[in-house]
């Protein structure tokens, strides 16, 4: 078992990332899986990446917070919590330990790597923690936030549309609801077009009037782009939280 990694094989790593590593033994230690730390012989010192995971989950959570602020100004609290937790979910940081190829990088005890730690989601996803909080330690939090743009940077931008509980329709129930309002109710109006090119046309009422009209690929698409509408109608109201036309 080797005490120390290839320093070719963590400058890979590091071209990667993103980030030029002035301390490559941070890379290291955040590639080091404790399995690996237990069964190294103490006279060598192995460090594992728990401690890193630690102060990586704190740096993401900082990080994705302000490009989220940035990104979607129109936003509220109770939204970008959502996107916040959406984001930097076991599963998600998994996806981009995957993306970085850190599995092939990692150093993991002998029962680990039998079992098939390297493509382990929460394996993965704390290394990846771990090797964002190496690049702060090294870099400050500019570094931090280029592996993070790089890494979720589209997801944070797009408002993660496709989270069941982020969606326009989602937001539009959650809107009238706290106005005290009844649902809303989708009416497919129209579906046009030939069938391996349907365009359908919804529309959203609440208690009887339009509040939206959307278009789509799928009734689903439609549906949201139906809720989208009605929420841009609300907004351009002034009323961010109560259906237009709705007394304060």
């Amino acid at each position: 078992m080797a005490a120390c990694m290839n320093k070719r094989e963590l400058k890979q790593v590091a071209k990667r990332l993103g980030h030029a590593f002035a301390r490559l033994e941070l890379l290291e230690q955040a590639l080091t899986h404790k399995s690996y730390a237990n069964e190294a012989p103490p006279a060598d010192g192995v460090l594992h990446n728990e401690r890193l995971e630690f102060l990586g989950d704190a740096v993401l959570s900082l990080v994705v917070g302000e490009q989220l602020m940035v990104a979607h100004p129109e936003f509220h609290e109770g939204e970008l919590s959502r996107m916040r937790a959406a984001l930097v979910n076991g599963e998600e940081l998994a996806n981009c330990g995957r993306q970085l190829e850190l599995g092939l990088a990692l150093r993991l005890g002998r029962g680990e790597e039998r079992s098939g730690g390297r493509e382990k989601a929460s394996i993965l996803a704390d290394a990846f923690e771990a090797v964002l909080a190496a690049a702060y330690l090294d870099g400050g939090l500019d570094a931090a936030r280029r592996i993070v743009q790089a890494s979720l940077g589209d997801r944070i931008s797009g408002g993660l549309t496709d989270d069941p509980g982020l969606d326009p329709k989602s937001r539009l129930q959650e809107v009238l609801q706290a106005a005290g309002q009844a649902p809303p109710d989708y009416f497919l109006m129209e579906a046009s077009g030939p069938d391996h090119d349907l365009r359908f046309q919804v529309e959203v009422r609440q208690e009887d009037r339009v509040i939206g009209r959307g278009r789509g690929r799928s009734k689903k698409a439609a549906e949201q782009a139906a809720a989208r509408d009605a929420l841009e109608g609300i907004k351009g109201a002034g009323e961010s939280d109560r259906p237009s036309g709705q007394a304060p």
